[in-house]
């Protein structure tokens, strides 16, 4: 069995089909499905389907990308909603450097109040970074983020980033770019760090792993994932599928 701890169930790309989408994660044993909101259409799109499926589990924030156009009344909207018992955690928040709608000091900003928002209700935070590591990092040291820890989603940065991650009481998620031929960071991550610090996703309908790169993602590729990490490490599918499922149920407190 499997958990996507990162998919985007709550995408446009998704409007028409999502039942079969569902359906197919689930005849591919993806048993658990952790989706994503991050501003205000996904986030109460993802209260909808929490609600709506029992194996479905939710994160809300606000996307460094948008970072421009979060409010505080948006911020508190975000805090009522996360007294959901199926919401596991804040995000994805973090910084975002390849896109420039939001300048970096305003994206810092927001990405602190959510830490401390996190901080605030005890819930963990799931990080977003694209060419932005050395203030990511920063900023989860100088807000002491491993006090709640959280998820370092589909990541791309180094063996040593990862393990100043995981000393923080991050942990480490790896999404299609692992079955990517030359994807050579985040294979050495899968090779490298401890099975107990890893999780697996897909951040679903972006980032289709081997074969299906360039196609719309869904969360019945996850397995693929899965299966790249096993070969990575000299273990079996099985093995990996125990342990991520495993780590994920611990992490976000989903039942057992």
């Amino acid at each position: 069995m499997f958990i996507d701890t990162h998919v985007h169930l709550n995408a446009d790309q998704y409007e028409r089909d999502l039942q079969e989408v569902i359906d197919r994660a689930l005849e591919a044993n993806v048993e658990k499905m952790v989706v994503i909101g991050f501003d205000r259409k996904t986030i109460e799109r993802t209260m909808q389907l929490i609600d709506q499926y029992d194996f479905v589990y939710g994160v809300i924030g606000w996307h460094p990308v948008d970072a421009i156009d979060c409010t505080q009344e948006d911020l508190e909207w975000i805090e009522q909603l996360a007294t959901h018992p199926k919401i596991v955690g804040i995000g994805e928040t973090g910084l975002d450097y390849y896109w420039d709608k939001s300048p970096k000091d305003v994206q810092q900003a927001l990405f602190r109040k959510q830490i401390q928002l996190a901080q605030k209700i005890k819930l963990p935070i799931i990080i977003h970074n694209r060419d932005a590591t050395g203030d990511v990092v920063q900023i989860l040291r100088e807000e002491n983020a491993a006090s709640v820890g959280g998820v370092m989603h589909c990541f791309g940065g180094s063996v040593e980033t990862a393990r100043e991650c995981i000393a923080m009481n991050f942990m480490i998620s790896l999404g299609g770019p692992v079955t990517f031929k030359n994807a050579r960071l985040p294979k050495e991550v899968a090779t490298e760090i401890p099975l107990e610090h890893l999780m697996i996703e897909t951040d679903a309908p972006y980032l289709a792993p081997h074969p299906y790169r360039g196609k719309r993602n869904e969360p019945a590729f996850v397995p693929l994932v899965a299966e790249e990490i096993a070969r990575l490490k000299g273990l079996t599918v099985e093995e990996i599928a125990q342990a991520t499922t495993t780590n994920a149920k611990n992490f976000f407190g989903i039942d057992k």
